[in-house]
């Protein structure tokens, strides 16, 4: 791997010498804003394209959200001309340019032949490089259509979601997910799991935030995933629905309505779905003696038949009060009901692998939830040279009820119930203030309250309390005050964006069936330094700091058991303390005629890591001892994390596109002792030894054209295997495969899509357990599956959204704004 990494490095060293040098061109800067002609509003990502009249060459660049642009180019004349869809392109007189030149305000007309013909999903996906983020454009991916959130973040570059459904950035689990850039009921209490239900149409595009600046939460040490939902964008009324059937079972139809004119805009995205999601696992467990010698074995085999139906409705209002000022009122609302039935067969073997006795254990969970957020938005651009000010409300419910009895060899053995609800306030200010052409300054606050409270009862058939009793009831209530100032300034080739942040955490934990109370309350200081350099127009440079930190959220804190097996179960922990991480990130971006080539080297500190261990309990039941395995969440000590990035997108033909991501990342885990009382009330510890990984993933995308013009995309990712402190996990490989064919004059489209067309979508695990005296009593290996093989059909029509092809990319480096935003 040390090979390769410097292969890497001399790789684009070489590449970048074997440029022609254009240094010795004298070259000016180009200046202007482009607005809409009716609204005088701003047009933010509007295509500034200048054709140098004598070598033909082509530059130019896009303004950002203020409108404005600034270009660097050679002296020269070069014909001029302003682009953006849906309004009508306009050519500006020859220019020639010898000094730096402000061509002032330039206005577009909307193209009222061609609105009906405007899509709002683009052509392809393409990736914009920011000064403090990259954003991925979702784009028209048919690997995704008819799939949902967590299907689209496995697609973008950088991201990875396991077998189980948690994302993972740059191979850490330590990532911050937003939804409109603010905490959302569509993650709902369930975390992750929720994103399972919003359907991959509702999403326009993912920001990748691995440098933030301070105007975002300091949440997540790895940095912000922020998926940014459709808004109608265009005059009148237009709109989508979508129709998805598979196998295994699966039904959902996703409307997505907009109308629109110059003092409201009316939208809304809408979604029903019922799908069954089989899966499976298996866990062997070898057990010891204390001189190693294997005493027995034991065998658990688990089916999930997962039933689940939800409707999710997200309704807005935009109201226009000027052309410089706006309030939006929103409401999102779900229902979810699941039915989920978890077999699990138990057997117990001797040391000849002979079947001693079978359990079988069915757990049924009935599950009913009900998501409310209400939010309320305030903009206003003043005298739109970029000062701004935007004011947030939100305020959500969430209540969620589940009803989980437990059959054991065909005889009622458990009743076990859990209700949840949680009510989330939010209020936000940002205010921009522009000095200058080149510089601003932002400040605002932020105030999160969270209260929410659980009760988890098990009892036995007759309603009463087993002799060891996992029940548990929470109170938990956490407050976060934030508030943050930074200061960006663009000089020449050198951007600059620096930032203080402040986060005021306030947690009370109260475990009622305990009267056990944890309050953790403490202050924190998040300095962020982003910084960009453009070398000349194909080339920069990024490097970015932050410090972040990773709040434990309530289902780790909650010591809440699992109980679809009775000797294999995960609870959390009420003690655990937040994780700390400074992150370092230098960034290198660089255009060759079509191949585009992203790279970035990265380093993280974390202090308290949090992890997932793996304990031994005795427990005694119905006069019976036993063991049982606990996964529990620990704070270890600090850990060292770096790796690099890279990716690339090479479309040689406009029939051929290809995207490529390889990350490889190395992390050093200090040895620790953590201990901890059992069950039982006796001191225990467990010994974790020092811990030198590494491990990388790769992911290859392709889109081809055939004849009938049928879209034909494969996807291809490979995830290394990779160590821990207690156990080693195995590598995967999974291959997505999609066609797509537009239908009646291009107003609709039908996608096939296979997901996972190997079945091979398992996280396989192997898991070390040792004794009181430190030598190994237990070897576990395991095979998860959360979903087999899917296979869909999704059909799209649009009204008055006529597909249009998207602009061709030009060859320049377009969609990086001065300071992010």
């Amino acid at each position: 791997m040390r090979n390769f990494t410097l292969l890497f490095l001399l790789l684009s060293i070489t590449t970048f010498a074997q440029r022609p040098n254009r240094g010795n061109i004298p070259k000016i800067t180009l200046t202007g804003k482009i607005i809409e002609a009716n609204s005088k509003q701003p047009l933010e990502y509007a295509t500034l394209i200048l054709t140098h009249l004598k070598s033909k060459r082509i530059s130019g660049g896009v303004t950002n959200q203020n409108g404005s642009f600034s270009i660097e180019v050679p002296k020269g004349e070069y014909g001029v001309k302003v682009e953006f869809i849906g309004f009508k392109t306009k050519s500006l007189q020859n220019k020639q340019l010898t000094e730096n030149t402000n061509l002032g305000v330039i206005t577009l007309s909307e193209d009222t032949e061609t609105l009906d013909e405007v899509e709002v999903i683009a052509e392809k996906s393409t990736v914009e490089i920011r000064l403090d983020k990259k954003i991925y454009n979702v784009g028209k991916d048919m690997t995704v259509k008819g799939g949902n959130a967590s299907d689209v973040l496995d697609n973008v570059p950088s991201v990875n979601v396991d077998a189980e459904g948690a994302v993972s950035l740059r191979g850490s689990e330590n990532v911050r997910i937003l939804i409109d850039g603010k905490p959302s009921a569509l993650v709902g209490l369930t975390g992750t799991d929720a994103l399972r239900n919003l359907p991959a149409d509702a999403i326009e595009k993912v920001e990748v935030i691995t440098s933030p600046s301070a105007r975002y939460d300091a949440e997540g040490t790895t940095g912000i995933l922020n998926i940014i939902l459709r808004k109608g964008k265009i005059t009148g009324f237009n709109g989508s629905v979508n129709l998805t059937v598979g196998n295994p079972d699966m039904v959902r139809v996703a409307p997505n309505l907009n109308y629109r004119t110059k003092k409201i805009n009316l939208f809304s995205n809408l979604g029903y779905s019922y799908r069954k999601g089989p899966g499976n696992s298996q866990s062997f467990f070898t057990n010891f003696d204390n001189d190693g010698t294997i005493t027995d074995y034991r065998n658990e085999d688990r089916v999930f038949d997962r039933k689940n139906k939800n409707f999710n409705a997200s309704l807005g209002l935009e109201y226009y009060i000027n052309k410089n000022s706006s309030i939006t009122g929103s409401y999102f609302y779900r229902n979810s009901n699941g039915n989920d039935i978890a077999t699990n067969i138990t057997d117990s073997l001797n040391i000849n692998r002979e079947i001693g006795s079978r359990e079988i254990r069915i757990e049924t969970e009935k599950e009913d939830g009900i998501d409310n957020q209400y939010s309320l938005n305030y903009t206003n651009n003043f005298d739109r040279k970029g000062k701004k000010l935007t004011i947030d409300l939100q305020y959500s419910d969430s209540d969620e009820t589940e009803n989980s009895p437990v059959v054991i060899d065909g005889v009622l053995a458990e009743q076990n119930s859990q209700v949840t609800t949680s009510k989330d306030k939010l209020f936000q200010i940002d205010y921009v203030l522009p000095i200058g052409e080149n510089t601003q300054f932002e400040f605002g606050h932020k105030t999160m309250l969270q209260d929410l409270f659980s009760d988890f009862k098990v009892r036995d058939a007759d309603g009463n309390p087993f002799e060891f009793d996992p029940s548990n009831a929470i109170d938990f209530k956490q407050n976060i005050y934030a508030f943050y100032a930074q200061y960006g300034n663009k000089t020449n080739k050198l951007s600059y964006l620096l930032g203080l942040r402040t986060e005021i955490t306030d947690i009370d934990l109260n475990v009622l069936t305990t009267n056990q109370l944890s309050e953790k309350n403490y202050t924190e200081w998040f300095p962020t330094v982003n910084l960009g350099y453009e070398l000349n127009d194909t080339d920069n440079f990024t490097l970015g700091y932050s410090r972040r930190l990773r709040r434990p959220r309530h289902w780790f804190l909650n010591p809440f058991e699992s109980r679809s097996s009775a000797t294999n179960i995960f609870r959390g922990n009420p003690d655990i303390n937040p994780t700390f991480t400074s992150s370092f990130d230098l960034g290198y971006t660089t255009k060759i005629k079509k191949l585009t080539l992203n790279s970035s080297i990265y380093y993280q500190h974390s202090t308290d890591i949090m992890q997932g261990v793996s304990l031994t309990e005795k427990r005694t039941q119905n006069g019976k001892t036993f063991d049982v395995f606990v996964r529990t969440p620990v704070n270890l000590g600090n850990e060292g994390r770096y790796g690099f990035e890279f990716t690339s997108n090479y479309n040689p033909t406009r029939k051929v596109r290809l995207s490529a991501t390889f990350n490889y990342f190395k992390f050093n885990t200090e040895a620790f002792t953590y201990s901890y009382i059992d069950a039982n009330g006796v001191n225990q510890s467990l010994d974790l030894n020092e811990v030198n990984e590494s491990s990388w993933f790769a992911r290859f995308n392709s889109r081809i054209t055939l004849p009938g013009k049928i879209q034909w995309q494969t996807r291809l990712m490979y995830r290394a295997p990779q160590a821990n402190a207690q156990s080693d996990r195995g590598n995967m490989f999974v291959t997505n495969l999609a066609f797509s064919k537009d239908l009646f004059k291009d107003k609709a489209s039908l996608v096939l899509n296979v997901s996972d067309l190997f079945n091979a979508r398992k996280r396989e695990s192997t898991t070390y357990f040792y004794n009181d005296a430190g030598n190994l009593s237990t070897i576990s290996n395991g095979t998860f599956q959360w979903r087999e093989r899917q296979i869909t059909l999704s059909f799209t029509y649009r009204f008055n959204q006529k597909k249009k092809r998207q602009r061709p990319q030009r060859n320049f480096d377009g969609g990086r704004g001065e300071f992010g935003g």
